[in-house]
């Protein structure tokens, strides 16, 4: 059976993630400095690189807080973070992807996790309002409904009106994009990329896409040969 629905992960799949964490902590440096002299915006975006670097994302301005003296509400810089406006870009291959499927007669989807707040910020830089057919934001759902749920996966083929084994889902993250999407009976997709969080994650096979490809342009070459992704 031919694929018709192509349902795309956003993070790490059509953009690098690792860009739009650079370009939030970009805009917590300017918003501490514009308050605080005794420190630049070179050392404290360079302390919180450091951080982010060395111990993740999870504490990261409550530590620099202590390092710089900076008495300033963590909420706060959280939401200044969470509302910024970045300047994103896709991934090449996404975009030639993307361009192909525009030209012929394919449905398009998204599926993506996180605060509805940043998500959208994200889909609105990259443009891709105007590109894809469907957009699901779960967390405009409820928290309950962040993958692996099979609600959104409902929706977006509900929206595209396609049965789930004529539509892939393509994505980066074993831990929720690809069980539910398998059980629900959708093929799927995992794009391994030099850049992200889960790029060495290996789990069993309920938990891992059919296929692996390490850029979206072996994808491109199979709708140009007009080639089966997946066996009837």
């Amino acid at each position: 059976m031919k694929i018709k629905g192509y349902i795309f992960d956003l993070d790490d799949t059509l953009y690098c993630e690792h860009d739009y964490v650079r370009s939030g902590f970009q805009a917590v440096a300017r918003h501490i400095t514009n308050y605080f002299t005794h420190v630049s915006y070179d050392e404290i975006y360079g302390a919180i690189l450091h951080e982010w670097q060395m111990n993740g994302r999870g504490h990261i301005f409550n530590n620099i807080s202590i390092k710089f003296d900076i008495d300033m509400d963590i909420k706060e810089l959280v939401s200044i973070y969470r509302s910024h406006k970045p300047v994103l870009e896709l991934y090449n291959d996404a975009n030639r992807l993307l361009e192909r499927l525009e030209q012929g007669a394919w449905k398009t989807g998204l599926i993506t996790d996180g605060a509805r707040e940043v998500q959208w910020q994200k889909i609105k830089a990259l443009g891709l309002e105007r590109r894809l057919d469907c957009i699901i934001v779960s967390d405009d759902l409820g928290q309950d409904c962040w993958k692996p749920s099979k609600v959104p996966y409902q929706k977006v083929t509900e929206y595209l009106q396609l049965p789930y084994e004529e539509c892939v889902y393509i994505g980066d993250n074993p831990h929720k994009d690809f069980c539910t999407a398998r059980r629900l009976g959708m093929h799927t997709i995992r794009v391994i990329r030099q850049v992200g969080d889960h790029m060495q994650t290996v789990l069993t096979e309920e938990f891992e896409a059919e296929r692996t490809v390490y850029s979206l342009d072996e994808l491109v070459k199979e709708l140009d040969g007009n080639v089966h992704m997946f066996n009837a």
